[in-house]
C-alpha cells in the first residue's frame, strides 16, 4: 500500500489478535433460517439436500484452510476448529471470523444447484459468524459436546413436533402445546408408543450431526488407515437409517462405524464424539503432527 498523509488513519484499527497457544473455533450460523427454510420449501423435520449442502460448504473451507482440524454442523450451524498452533491472518479475530463465513456462504449458493436441482433460489442466505477460544483441550471438547448434545435435543424434538403435525394432523400450535414440559425420555415413548418408531434407530446424520476430520496422508500411502475399517459411503448422498447412505453396502460387523468419504483426505462422519472412543479413534486431532 502506497504511502500518504492520509495512512495515519490505520491507527484507528483495533488489534484483535487472539491469544497464542488456545484453540480458535470460528461457528457460522444461518440467519433467519426458519424463514429460509419454509421459503424454499425444506423437507421437515430435516432436509437431508440442505443438510449434504451444508457439508459441501464446509469441506470447501476445510479445503482452502489447511490449520482446520475438525468441522462439525447440525441443522444451519458449522463451528470450524483451527489448531492451537495456527498463525494464519497473525490470529485476528475479524479475519478468520469473515474469510471463513464469507467463503462458506458463497460455496453454500454456488453448489446450491448440484443439491436442489432447477429449484431456484428465492433470495440470498445470509450467516453470521463469531470466532471464540479455547485454552484446554477439555474445554474445547466441552464446546463440542455441547453443539453434539443440542443437536439431539432439537432432532428429537422437532422429531415429534412434525410427526405430531404430519400424521396425527395436530396444528403447530397444538403440537408445540403436546410436547410442553416433557423430557427426553416422554418424546421417546411417544414415537415408540404413537409411532412405532425407535429413535436410535434414525439417521446417525440427524441424530448426531456430521463431523469433518482429515485423514493422515502418510497412513493413506501406507494402506493401514484405522478409518478404512470404518464402512465408507460415497460423497454428497444423504445418510439413510443407521448413518449410511442408500447405495453404500451392508455395515460391517464389530461396531463399525459410518462415515462418507467426500475427498481423498477428508471425511464426514455420523458418529458421537461426547464419549471417550472417539478422542481415542482419533488422536491427532487433538495432537496433530508437526510439519
Amino acid at each position: 500500500m502506497a504511502k500518504s498523509k492520509f495512512e495515519y488513519v490505520k491507527q484507528f484499527e483495533t488489534e484483535d489478535r487472539l491469544l497464542p497457544n488456545c484453540w480458535i473455533v470460528v461457528r457460522i450460523d444461518g440467519k433467519g433460517f426458519h424463514r429460509f427454510s419454509e421459503q424454499h420449501n425444506y423437507i421437515k423435520p430435516n432436509d437431508d439436500r440442505a443438510l449434504d449442502l451444508m457439508s459441501k460448504a464446509a469441506e470447501t473451507v476445510m479445503e482452502e484452510f489447511k490449520d482446520i482440524v475438525l468441522g462439525y454442523g447440525q441443522s444451519d450451524e458449522y463451528s470450524f476448529v483451527f489448531k492451537k498452533s495456527t498463525n494464519v491472518y497473525n490470529r485476528r479475530a475479524s479475519k478468520l471470523a469473515t474469510n471463513v463465513v464469507s467463503l462458506f456462504a458463497s460455496s453454500f449458493v454456488y453448489f446450491w444447484p448440484r443439491y436442489f436441482g432447477t429449484q431456484m433460489m428465492q433470495y440470498p442466505p445470509a450467516f453470521d459468524s463469531r470466532t471464540v477460544i479455547y485454552p484446554t483441550d477439555k474445554n474445547l471438547r466441552d464446546y463440542l459436546s455441547w453443539r453434539q448434545a443440542d443437536c439431539h435435543i432439537n432432532n428429537l424434538y422437532n422429531t415429534c413436533f412434525w410427526k405430531l403435525i404430519q400424521e396425527k394432523g395436530l396444528t403447530p400450535a397444538q403440537s408445540q402445546e403436546r410436547l410442553k414440559g416433557t423430557m427426553s425420555s416422554d418424546k421417546n415413548e411417544l414415537l415408540y408408543k404413537e409411532f412405532e418408531i425407535n429413535y436410535n434407530n434414525l439417521s446417525a446424520l440427524h441424530r448426531k450431526g456430521t463431523i469433518i476430520i482429515r485423514t493422515p496422508k502418510q497412513d493413506q500411502e501406507n494402506g493401514d488407515l484405522d478409518i478404512l475399517k470404518l464402512q465408507l459411503t460415497p460423497s454428497g448422498s444423504s445418510t439413510a437409517r443407521g448413518g449410511l447412505s442408500s447405495r453404500s453396502p451392508r455395515p460391517m460387523t464389530g461396531g463399525a462405524r459410518s462415515v462418507k468419504r467426500s475427498r481423498p483426505d477428508i471425511q464426514r462422519l455420523h458418529i458421537d464424539m461426547i464419549g471417550e472412543q472417539f478422542w481415542t479413534d482419533f488422536p491427532e486431532i487433538l495432537d496433530p503432527p508437526k510439519r
